[in-house]
């Protein structure tokens, strides 16, 4: 495994950090990185309970794996880790995402992601972590009910994507808050835009390609994504873009729209998968219309003509009969954003939407990025560390290894992450592959 995608050199990098420090004086009983340290141990370990265990650890045999593993100078409480931590910007920590991608493309291991001839797709999607009637702070959403005001936190939070491929890359989260000079609610869309001007320099890098849900495709971010160098691939309704769909219909009904099937088999029965594509339509009515190409894709049960499947997309990418059936597969892809990323973030393990600590300035939007950076690294060696590939195979349950790891960690002191993976490799009687 390349090293500068390992665990351990990781924590060194983050140890590094100049995180913002707003303390005078003598005030400095903790420092700041043992913070950011000690919440992506949390949130690496998947217990809230670990910082609990080292502590006592430290207190029998005189130092833990707070220190050891994961480089603590001091083991900070949890009000410490949340005042230290409140004041530092979660962009003081994206850097983190870029690089490590672009170590995973350095060493390879990037071309699993591969789409359309050696890009990336970056699927963005919208999630709720915070909500409350009582807790919030200057960048909290808020929403009026009939019962009082709801406080919420929401990000977008984009993943690398790529069909056939089961794990997700998370990448630089874009929080949707109040924006200084403007009394209008932030929303995704606008949050999307400020995302590809941050990111564009990084995207273009990786030939990005877009993918979205139905709210994405409309014009001024279409525009915006292609003013930036790169394309997308966004659902996209009749119900939503009537323009679009006139022009569609008028073409159809003259036999003048591209048409082919395919006959796949699932395993179980044959289906007919039918494409259907249009180049340079309207997206919307207007003169000032951008234009766009679409695609849709139907499929019936070969047997009983069953509608199994449909959708529709537009794209900045030229279609033509060679290409629509990967261009729609990478469409198909987004889902994935919901189901390999904030499914995983909230129900196995990482717990995104429980309140680790709000804060009154970016703790929340801070603790987000670090659990994400956490889920990154258990990414990056599920497909680039063989030594925990097996581990995890031979374990099974996903909550098997980490109570395991939890285990061995509050008994025993190792001197750092990879000694941890090597003593259960061993332990485990398992044979290199």
């Amino acid at each position: 495994m390349r090293q500068e995608l390992s665990l351990d050199t990781f924590i060194q990098r983050l140890k590094s950090k100049k995180l913002t420090d707003k303390r005078t004086g003598q005030n400095a009983q903790y420092d700041v990185n043992d913070a950011a340290q000690a919440a992506f141990a949390i949130f690496f370990m998947q217990s809230g309970s670990f910082l609990a265990g080292q502590r006592h650890l430290r207190q029998a045999k005189g130092k833990g794996n707070a220190e050891t593993v994961f480089k603590m100078e001091r083991i900070p409480t949890d009000t410490h880790i949340r005042n230290l931590l409140d004041p530092v910007s979660p962009y003081e920590l994206s850097d983190e995402f870029p690089f490590l991608l672009g170590q995973l493309a350095d060493s390879g291991y990037l071309s699993q992601w591969h789409v359309l001839d050696r890009r990336l797709a970056f699927s963005l999607d919208g999630v709720y972590y915070f909500c409350s009637k009582k807790i919030s702070c200057a960048n909290c959403q808020k929403q009026e009910h009939e019962h009082g005001t709801v406080y919420l936190h929401s990000a977008i939070t984009p993943v690398v994507v790529a069909p056939g491929q089961p794990h997700v890359l998370p990448y630089v989260p874009e929080f949707i808050t109040p924006q200084d000079g403007t009394e209008k609610q932030d929303c995704e869309i606008n949050a999307a835009k400020r995302w590809v001007e941050r990111e564009a320099t990084v995207l273009r890098q990786h030939r990005a390609i877009l993918l979205g849900d139905d709210l994405y495709s409309r014009q001024p971010l279409c525009e915006k994504v292609l003013g930036s160098g790169l394309d997308f691939i966004f659902v996209c309704h009749r119900e939503s873009h009537t323009a679009l769909y006139t022009v569609v219909d008028a073409i159809a009904n003259l036999g003048r729209l591209a048409c082919f099937s395919q006959r796949q088999w699932n395993g179980r029965h044959g289906e007919i998968w039918t494409y259907r594509f249009l180049n340079n339509a309207p997206l919307r009515a207007g003169e000032d219309a951008l234009s766009v190409n679409w695609c849709d894709l139907q499929i019936v049960h070969e047997e009983t003509c069953e509608i199994l499947y449909r959708n529709e997309w537009v794209t900045s990418l030229q279609l033509e009969q060679e290409n629509v059936a990967e261009i729609v597969a990478c469409g198909r892809a987004r889902w994935k954003s919901e189901n390999e990323n904030n499914n995983v973030l909230k129900n196995h393990g990482y717990h995104i939407d429980h309140n680790f600590g709000h804060g009154k300035e970016h703790l929340a939007t801070t603790l987000l990025t670090l659990n994400l950076l956490a889920f990154f690294m258990h990414t990056i060696a599920q497909v680039a560390d063989l030594i925990y590939q097996q581990i995890r195979r031979a374990l099974g349950a996903r909550r098997t290894f980490f109570n395991d790891v939890e285990a061995l960690l509050r008994y025993l002191i190792f001197p750092d992450w990879s000694s941890v993976l090597r003593f259960m490799f061993d332990q485990l009687e398992l044979e290199p592959d």
